[in-house]
This record gives structure tokens, sequence and C-alpha cells, in this order.
């Protein structure tokens, strides 16, 4: 016979153990209450979740552009003998001959009142976070950029702009633009290719003449010359350029609303009727033509080239 103390013991016992039970078969299952880790709040209802914020759509019509860089964007050596000719910009110029990326998405009536030019001549990567500063006060919907020739045009090739500091440089140029205008669309031209210059202009006396006065020596220095250091001198330039243009697709890949243009540019077969006659570098009206072809076509593309 169990003694009165044991018998009155019996029911929580059993209660122990059937707790034990389900929370063996809860384990088991996987099993949580309601609320607690399943995605569900009071009443069954699921809980909320962050809306994934929605990728920025580019326009292929912007309504007003700022161009900044270099003596390309400016027009220099387009129209006259050591002179800026921002008419002929390929950017934002009013040449009916150039017919500008301005002009093509904005009319040429438009244009003159939504385009801005901030470009220098003479400008490396390190003066773009300034241009970029002066572009974002004006709220534009894009923003053009060419820059890097000067970076590699310099007296030697190894005074030629470190990779790192013209990476640091472009970064900040973009960051100082997203500050002011995060809403503004970039367009970002590869730098040309300096050796297929080299290559259209050293067949012309008055070229190589203009040339010896100081026009990117790094590249265009002794011109005629084929000895080996002149080669290796030639394809360190072009180099520094290719690293240069892979900056610029990689920066400005990590920012969903620019758009490197693939390396067309950097890429198109220049001609010498396509050079200025002042200097057979910068582009000519007809080179300031195509670049703005270019650029329009990258614009009004419907996704970004393949790198």
């Amino acid at each position: 016979m169990r003694s009165p103390e044991r018998t009155r013991n019996v029911p929580g016992a059993l209660g122990r153990a059937a707790a034990g039970a389900l929370v063996l078969v809860a384990a088991v299952s996987g099993c949580s209450a309601p609320g607690d880790g399943d995605g569900s709040g009071a009443g069954g209802r699921s809980a909320a979740r962050p809306t994934p914020k929605p990728t920025p759509e580019w326009k292929a019509n912007p309504s007003s552009i700022a161009a900044v860089g270099d003596s390309i964007t400016r027009g220099f050596d387009a129209c006259s003998v050591l002179a800026d000719c921002p008419e002929a910009s390929w950017a934002t110029g009013n040449d009916p001959l150039v017919h500008s990326l301005a002009s093509r998405l904005l009319g040429d009536a438009r244009a003159a009142g939504r385009s801005w030019n901030f470009a220098r001549t003479g400008a490396r990567m390190a003066d773009l976070p300034g241009q970029m500063e002066e572009a974002a006060a004006q709220r534009p919907e894009l923003v053009t950029v060419m820059a890097g020739s000067n970076d590699a045009c310099r007296a030697t090739a190894g005074a030629m702009t470190p990779v790192a500091d013209f990476r640091a440089e472009f970064q900040r140029a973009l960051k100082e633009l997203r500050a002011r205008s995060p809403k503004t669309q970039v367009y970002v031209s590869s730098v040309p290719d300096l050796l297929r210059l080299w290559e259209q202009g050293r067949g012309s006396a008055l070229g190589r003449r203009i040339w010896s006065l100081g026009v990117c020596p790094s590249m265009l220095a002794d011109p005629q010359a084929l000895d080996a250091p002149a080669v290796t001198r030639r394809q360190t330039v072009r180099k520094r350029v290719v690293a240069y243009n892979d900056v610029l697709r990689d920066v400005c890949g990590k920012d969903p609303l620019c758009r490197y243009d693939g390396g067309a540019v950097f890429r198109y077969p220049f001609t010498a009727e396509q050079l200025s006659r002042w200097d057979w570098f910068h582009p000519g009206k007809d080179g300031q033509a195509r670049l703005a072809e270019l650029a329009h076509r990258q614009v009004t593309a419907a996704a970004p080239p393949k790198p």
C-alpha cells in the first residue's frame, strides 16, 4: 500500500512528465509559439519586413546637362589656334557642325539655358572635385565627365599621375556630386587612346613641329623615333591610360546613377582628318561631332554598355 504522501505527489510528477514531453515534441518538430521567431505577431499577423530600396532608374532624356573635364570638353584648338572654343564642345556646344550632346538631347533652343561647361583646359583628375562642386550647384539631371588625358600627358612617363591618386580623386569628385545633387546622372567617357593619336599625326611634318613645342611629351616627344626606349615609353603611357580607364569603369560601376562608356572613346579609330589642324592632337570639329555621337548613343541606350 502506498503512503498518503506518495499518492499526493503523483499528479505533480505526471504534470512534470507531460511538460517535459511537450518540450521534447516542440524541439523535435521545430515548432514555436506564435510571435516567437516565426515571423508572425499578435493574432497571427505577419511581422512587417523592410522593403528593399529600388534601384534608381536611368533617364534617357535628361532636361539639363553640365560638363566637367579638360581641354577636349572645352573645344580647345577646334576653331582657332591655342584657344578654347566651347561652342564646338562635344558635350554642351551649339555649333551645328558638331551637334553636341546637349543639342541632341535638349534641342538647340533649350540647350543654351539648360547646359553648363565647367571643364578647364589643362585640368587633371585632381581638378575634377572642384569642377563637380560647380556643376552640382546647378542641380543638372546629367553631368558628363571626360578627364585623364592630362594625367598621362606629362613631361615624362615617370611624371604621370599614379593610378591610386587618380582613383582617389575620381572617388572624391563623385562624392562631391552626391553630397549636393544625389539624383544627378553621370556619363563618364573613357580616356582616348593617345597612342592612336601619335599614329595618326606623326606623318605630318607640321604636326611634328607643333608637337615639339611641348604637346603631350610623354607620348609625342621624338615622334619619329622607333628605337626600343621610345617604343617602351609610348607603351608605358598607353598602359597607364588603360589603367585610368579601369578606374573610371570600377568607380562608376559602384554608383547606380553613373554610366561608363565601356571604352567606346578609347577604342574609337580617330583619323587625322578628325584632329585639330593646329595641334594634331585635340579633336577638330569633326572629331568633336564623333564624341557627341558616341555619348548620345550611350546616354540614350536602354542599358549601359557591357564592360
